[in-house]
């Protein structure tokens, strides 16, 4: 299983927060092994080293590149 956490801007709070995630979801054989992804427009670099070290994988994303390829009427909002 792959755990995602996604973020406007990552910090070493949210590399936490999916680590605490991962924990639970390793609990469960179903689960387990699970992997960690940490995705935000912005990734501070002490979160990155940090998650890193966790063994999470870091990806940082353009969102206005993403809605740009989005035809407004598909949106929710």
């Amino acid at each position: 299983a792959v755990v995602v956490e996604v973020k406007r801007v990552g910090d070493i709070a949210g590399v936490d927060q999916l680590l605490r995630y991962q924990e639970r979801l390793d609990r469960d054989p179903q689960f387990a092994p699970t992997v960690g992804m940490f995705v935000a427009q912005l990734i501070k670099p002490q979160a990155k080293v940090y998650a890193e070290s966790k063994g999470v994988a870091c990806v940082e994303i353009d969102l206005d590149l993403l809605r740009g390829s989005v035809d407004p009427d598909l949106k929710l909002f």
